[in-house]
């Protein structure tokens, strides 16, 4: 064993965009990073972020909760919409509130549904 006095493999590596080849995911991204950029709102930061995680990686929310999505199911969008609410995709969200004012960020612990 030998000790890294190099220090060339003790940076943290964080994704700089999504491995997923999904147009609408890769537009999601463009928005976002204007967005971040140019309101310089966490809100924009932590969407962005959340844009770059794998499928597994990603945390599940509660139905109940849930007001806006990357994509929802058939099932998931007449449950919403029964008990009132609107469903809205990000860039929805995006056009609604560019800072996310008046919006709650939630998230599950990942993995826990393995």
């Amino acid at each position: 064993q030998g000790v890294d006095i190099r220090h060339n493999r003790d940076r943290k590596v964080r994704r700089k965009e999504p491995r997923s080849q999904d147009v609408y995911l890769r537009l999601l991204v463009k928005l976002y990073r204007f967005l971040a950029r140019r309101t310089r709102a966490a809100f924009a930061r932590v969407v962005l972020k959340r844009l770059f995680m794998s499928r597994s990686n990603r945390p599940p929310l509660a139905l109940s909760r849930l007001v806006c999505a990357l994509r929802v199911t058939r099932g998931a969008r007449s449950r919403i919409l029964r008990a009132g609410g609107s469903v809205l995709t990000l860039d929805q969200l995006a056009m609604a509130s560019p800072k996310g004012r008046g919006t709650v960020l939630l998230s599950g612990e990942i993995q826990r549904h393995y």
